[in-house]
């Protein structure tokens, strides 16, 4: 996963600057699994025997997805994320998942379109990143819309 996250391609849109250490990643990846089920539901994305990405909830309504940018574009992370939606409202009772995408991210935004997300507001200045201001838009998908969407 360090390959990932320490690539500042693959960060360019992720909440944090990229990773500098493997150290760093390790202490990510062991708050990823510290998380209990009631809080959230995290994955890592595997492809080829290779960890590429990770998927799913660090807390619990909000999706967060990140791959590889050498996997970009062939439906790996839409793949992905019909399973874990599923499980949240399935499994984790959750009634409403929620996402926050940069505007300058149009593949993700076109992913969640894709997956049935609709477009809620729009913010200035939500995230400083590496002394960046970087805006947000927001998406939410409800239990309703996706079971008529995958029914």
């Amino acid at each position: 996963m360090h390959g990932v996250l320490s690539d500042p391609q693959a960060m360019a849109y992720w909440s944090t600057p990229p990773h500098e250490s493997e150290q760093q990643t390790r202490d990510w990846l062991a708050a990823m699994a510290a998380t209990t089920p009631g809080e959230g539901d995290d994955f890592i994305l595997e492809y080829r025997g290779r960890a590429v990405g990770k998927a799913g909830f660090y807390r619990f309504p909000d999706i967060g997805y990140i791959i590889d940018p050498a996997l970009w574009g062939q439906g790996l992370v839409a793949e992905a994320l019909v399973p874990i939606i599923t499980r949240a409202f399935d499994l984790h009772g959750q009634d409403r998942i929620a996402a926050d995408v940069d505007p300058r991210n149009a593949a993700s935004i076109r992913l969640l379109g894709k997956l049935g997300f609709a477009e809620t507001h729009r913010a200035q200045n939500t995230w400083l990143i590496a002394g960046e201001w970087c805006d947000s838009i927001y998406f939410a998908l409800t239990r309703q819309d996706w079971i008529a969407r995958t029914a």
